[in-house]
C-alpha cells in the first residue's frame, strides 16, 4: 500500500472523528454536556494530545534521521567511485576497461534506482544479485602489481570495493525499516479520539468545522511526510541523485 494511501486512510479515520463527535453531541443528553463534563473531556483530550504530540515528533525526528542518513549515504557512494577510478587511473593504462566497466555499473544504477516508476527496495536487491560487486573485485584480482606504488594501490582498490558493497547493503536494510504498523495504528487511533473530543463540543457552524477539518488534514499531511521520508529512496521525498551524477561525469576523466 503507497505512502498517499496509507495518509489518505489516517485523514479519513481523524475526520470520521471529527463528525462523530459533532454527531454525539446532537445525540447525547444535555447533562452530558455540562461544565463539569467539558473539563474532565478536555482533561482526557490533553493526556491524549500530549502522547500524540510526543509520538508525532518522535517519529518526525526518526523519519528526518532516516532521510539524512540515506542522503549522506547515497553521497558517500558517490565520492568511493570517485575515489576508485581516480586509484584506478593512477594505477595505469591497463585499468582503462575496468574503469569505463565502473562508468556502466553506476550509470545503470542511477537509471534504475531513481526511475520514476522504480521500487527502490526491488532495484537495490537486483543489484546486489547481480554480483557487480564480485566482478568489479574479480577485475581487481586479474591486475598483477609490477611496483610497489602499484601494490599500494591494488590494496586501497580492495578496500574501497569493499566499502562501496557496505554501503549499498546499508541502503537495503535502511530501505526495509519503514514504519512499524502497529505505531502508526495507534496514533491514528489516538488522534482520532482527540477529534471525537474537540467535535463533541464545538459549536455546530460552518466555520468551526472548516477549521477541524483542516486540522485533520494538517495532522494527516505529518503522517504522510513521516512515511516518505522514512522510505528514503522512493516517493515524493526522495533522496537526490545529484552526488551520484556529479561522480558519473567525474568518472573516466
Amino acid at each position: 500500500m503507497s505512502n498517499l494511501t496509507l495518509s489518505v486512510i489516517a485523514a479519513g479515520c481523524i475526520v470520521a472523528g471529527v463528525l462523530a463527535g459533532v454527531w454525539l453531541q446532537r445525540l447525547l443528553p444535555v447533562h452530558h454536556l455540562s461544565e463539569k463534563s467539558q473539563d474532565t473531556v478536555k482533561l482526557g483530550a490533553g493526556v491524549i494530545a500530549t502522547m500524540s504530540a510526543l509520538v508525532l515528533g518522535l517519529l518526525v525526528s526518526s523519519a528526518k534521521n532516516s532521510y539524512d542518513v540515506a542522503s549522506a549515504n547515497v553521497a558517500q557512494i558517490g565520492a568511493r567511485f570517485v575515489e576508485l577510478d581516480e586509484l584506478l587511473a593512477q594505477y595505469g593504462p591497463e585499468t582503462m576497461p575496468l574503469r569505463e566497466q565502473l562508468k556502466t555499473t553506476l550509470a545503470g544504477r542511477i537509471d534504475r534506482l531513481w526511475h520514476p516508476q522504480a521500487n527502490a527496495l526491488s532495484v537495490l536487491l537486483t543489484n546486489e544479485r547481480s554480483q557487480t560487486t564480485a566482478t568489479l573485485q574479480n577485475s581487481l584480482g586479474a591486475l598483477v602489481p609490477m611496483s610497489e606504488l602499484q601494490k599500494m594501490l591494488l590494496g586501497e582498490l580492495w578496500q574501497i570495493s569493499g566499502e562501496i558493497r557496505k554501503d549499498r547493503l546499508l541502503l537495503i536494510e535502511q530501505q526495509r525499516e519503514g514504519l512499524p504498523p502497529i505505531l502508526l495504528g495507534l496514533l491514528v487511533f489516538w488522534l482520532t479520539l482527540l477529534f471525537v473530543s474537540f467535535g463533541l463540543f464545538a459549536p455546530r457552524n460552518v466555520t468551526v468545522i472548516a477549521v477541524l477539518l483542516v486540522c485533520a488534514l494538517s495532522v494527516s499531511s505529518a503522517i504522510f511526510l513521516i512515511l516518505e521520508m522514512s522510505r528514503p529512496l522512493e516517493g515524493v521525498i526522495k533522496v537526490s541523485s545529484a552526488p551520484l551524477r556529479e561522480a558519473l561525469e567525474l568518472i573516466g576523466h
